[in-house]
């Protein structure tokens, strides 16, 4: 079954289409959600949870935008950290003091934020493809250097170093040594 046959049964709502999405994508989810996740029972509540995410959402994938697996991987990402926030909430939950400032940001950060991340996609977007691609796989997808070492078929060392100068052109680019997005 293709992406275009699972995409219309979830669309239509088909049980059919959450099984073949398990099955034709689990493993690029597992995937994405392993280095976030170490847990192997977190990994699968988290597989679990993308997949229905993807079913009640899978009204805002629009081909147009961008690739069915990008979207995917999206969510999977999105789900894990969430997932991974909340270990960390309960893991370490003390009782909340009334001076706790609120954890949303108000107008003015916010539109600060958006601005921030339009200039960060617009720096990442001047990136040669496989500089990009390095980037994303180590601070977009949490994976460790050992990990993207071993699969690009380069040293650990090989791929700190290029990473250290993909960092250090897009901080040239984003305003100089000291803005801190990078």
């Amino acid at each position: 079954m293709d992406q275009w046959e699972i995409l219309a049964l979830l669309r239509e709502r088909d049980e059919r289409g959450m099984e073949e999405l398990l099955r034709h994508y689990g493993p690029l989810l597992r995937y994405v959600i392993a280095p976030i996740l170490p847990d192997v029972r977190d990994q699968e509540d988290c597989l679990s949870e993308t997949a229905l995410r993807a079913w009640e959402k899978i009204g805002q994938f629009d081909g147009e935008r961008g690739s069915w697996n990008a979207w995917l991987t999206a969510v999977a990402r999105n789900t894990a950290l969430n997932h991974a926030r909340k270990n960390d909430r309960h893991s370490g939950a003390g009782e909340m003091r009334e001076t706790t400032p609120a954890p949303e940001p108000g107008p003015e950060e916010e539109v600060l934020r958006r601005e921030r991340q339009e200039a960060v996609r617009q720096a990442l977007d001047r990136l040669p493809a496989g500089e990009r691609i390095l980037f994303y796989r180590k601070y977009y997808y949490c994976q460790s250097t050992a990990q993207i070492a071993a699969e690009l078929g380069l040293t650990e060392r090989a791929v700190e170093g290029r990473l250290y100068r993909i960092k250090k052109q897009l901080r040239g680019w984003l305003g100089g040594e000291g803005y801190e997005g990078a």
